[in-house]
């Protein structure tokens, strides 16, 4: 679409693009009632850095100025629309996923191998890296400046987070304003010409943007969605009905099976063009492939547990501060052996498993603690499975991610810190690529009221002290919703959604596991040496050790490295109908 000079291409919606064309004057001009054509008046007539100030909501957009020879690219400030770039021969290529860069003329597809170091850490890749050597993401947040007659880019940002906290918020001014907040936020994203669904799990987070729902329409006459799983653990389907049945909707129930995730591995990874390996995704993709027989746009409780203080690890915080008054020989000594010593169990986030990681990870600085509690493989493992050595080629150990993150923000409260590091992160290199490629491989558009712009900006205002109430999360969440949820919703422990692939992979997944594992297919990729993967499978399913995360992140990547790079496949794959 364009307007004089700026041509523009976008991705995602501006929810508040009918008040900006009211503020700003647009209305008289436009000749659509769309938040595109809204989007590119106001570039056009403020530029793009002062239209970024003022929008809202999920983005990816590219305006070419002709007058100025010069392409702006930006991207929403929480990632929730992906957008990437790769220079080659001289030219800046960009594209909202990663598929169409691959088959630029004269660009050879390979693997990133510092991604591939970081990948094993995390079960996702962070940060600007991807898995193609050569193709870089686009940071949230962020805004290209690229001079097409210098060929200078010059990099931004916009919406930065300012932390500083005003004293004289009560918990109660918190709460009564994180709700209003709330309210505005979903009442701005249910704006659709389309039916609007919500992602439904039974949890806090999404059982409040479904009740808001509801009081926003006036009626309950809207569909929900949740996921179910035969693992008692890891099923929060009775939570979900409960929930749709408390507000009277029309509730979908997905059942997700090892045979349903079988089938499904090659086809995601399709969808996302990367490794990738958190274990919600499949299952958000079946979900999405339900609801697109009912909505279009689906509204999801992401982002939660990011402004909120959601996490295990946010509790973990916590108790390492009382942890770490205990004296080190006793801790190092009595009590991290005995955890040691813990049976495991492939429960969903199982007791051994929760006091193994946090013993080990409370040893260390508040940021690499942070990371710890989060680690999958360690430095010491990945370094046994890799053909490469990731120090002689100068790779960081992935722990310096977090503390270089923790160090850049601008405020001295660890809580802070923590936060903001699981929005550079967790939030849009796993969540949001979850999040954003699953529905939209079913034409589905999810949107997350929990990423708006004025209740994160407030909420950087908030003092820490009401954040969380000794090791329980989400303290000022929980009260501005009371009127809304059921007592066994808001005080229920949070679950998030996950398979239970640890236990899937000793049982009816054990032979395909066995033969993306075998020796042959690991030389083949001539990252990894095959004896160490099959040692740590040998360890899970003699069940010595949960090697789950580590060993599913493999069988994503080989899988990827297959079709991408192997035997580019991925055409033919993503071609088919993926999930019905």
């Amino acid at each position: 679409m364009s307007s004089g000079p700026i041509t523009l291409v976008t991705n995602g919606e501006i929810y508040n693009f009918r008040e900006l064309a009211q503020i700003h004057g647009l209305n008289a001009d436009l000749k659509s009632r769309t938040d595109t054509e809204v989007l590119l008046r106001l570039i056009a007539q403020q530029g793009p850095e002062k239209a970024l100030s003022s929008i809202d909501g999920m983005y990816a957009w590219a305006a070419w100025d002709a007058n100025a020879e010069a392409l702006h690219l930006a991207r929403d400030p929480f990632g929730v629309k992906p957008l990437f770039v790769l220079e080659h021969d001289g030219l800046l290529w960009f594209a909202s996923e990663i598929k169409p860069l691959l088959r630029v003329p004269g660009f050879e597809a390979r693997p990133h191998l510092e991604a591939l170091h970081h990948y094993l850490s995390f079960d996702y890749i962070p940060g600007a890296l991807t898995a193609f050597e050569g193709i870089e993401e686009v940071r949230p947040g962020s805004w290209w400046q690229i001079d097409s007659r210098t060929g200078q880019i010059t990099r931004d940002h916009h919406h930065p987070t300012a932390w500083a906290q005003d004293s004289t918020i009560t918990k109660q001014d918190a709460i009564d304003h994180c709700r209003t907040l709330l309210e505005n936020a979903v009442e701005r994203q249910l704006v659709a010409d389309v039916d609007v669904g919500v992602m439904l799990s039974g949890g806090m987070d999404s059982s409040t943007i479904a009740a808001l729902t509801k009081q926003i329409r006036g009626n309950s006459d809207f569909h929900t969605f949740s996921i179910g799983f035969d693992d008692p653990s890891f099923d929060e389907s009775d939570h979900a009905q409960q929930m749709a049945s408390h507000l009277g909707t029309h509730h979908h129930h997905v059942s997700v099976t090892a045979d349903d995730i079988a089938t499904l591995l090659p086809h995601y990874l399709g969808s996302i063009h990367e490794p990738y390996a958190d274990g919600s995704a499949m299952p958000t993709a079946l979900l999405a492939a339900e609801a697109r027989q009912h909505v279009t746009v689906l509204l999801s409780g992401e982002g939660g547990d990011e402004m909120f203080t959601g996490y295990d690890t946010h509790a973990a915080w916590v108790a390492r501060g009382w942890y770490r008054r205990v004296p080190g020989w006793l801790r190092q000594h009595v009590i991290s052996p005995v955890v040691r010593s813990l049976p495991v169990s492939h429960n969903k986030l199982s007791f051994d498993f929760k006091a193994k990681r946090f013993a080990h990870g409370a040893e260390f600085n508040p940021a690499r603690s942070h990371y710890a509690w989060r680690e999958v493989l360690n430095e010491d493992a990945k370094a046994a499975l890799l053909t490469f050595s990731a120090e002689a080629l100068g790779f960081s150990e992935s722990h310096h991610l977090y503390e270089d993150t923790w160090s850049r923000c601008n405020s001295e409260e660890e809580l802070h810190a923590m936060l903001y590091t699981d929005r550079n992160y967790h939030l849009p290199d796993d969540l949001m690529v979850k999040n954003d490629r699953m529905t939209m491989a079913h034409s589905i558009e999810a949107r997350v009221p929990f990423c708006d712009t004025e209740l994160v900006a407030f909420l950087a205002t908030v003092p820490t002290e009401h954040f969380m109430t000794g090791l329980r999360p989400k303290s000022i969440l929980k009260e501005a919703t009371r009127d809304l949820l059921p007592p066994s919703i808001s005080n229920r422990k949070k679950m998030g959604l996950e398979m239970p692939y640890s236990s899937w992979i000793r049982g009816p997944l054990a032979s395909m596991v066995d033969d993306i594992l075998s020796t042959d297919r690991l030389k083949a990729i001539e990252l990894f040496h095959p004896e160490p993967i099959q040692m740590l499978l040998q360890d899970h399913k003699a069940m010595r050790v949960d090697n789950g995360r580590g060993l599913w992140g493999i069988i994503n990547y080989v899988l990827w490295h297959e079709m991408f790079i192997q035997s580019k496949d991925y055409l033919s794959t993503t071609a088919a109908a993926p999930f019905d």
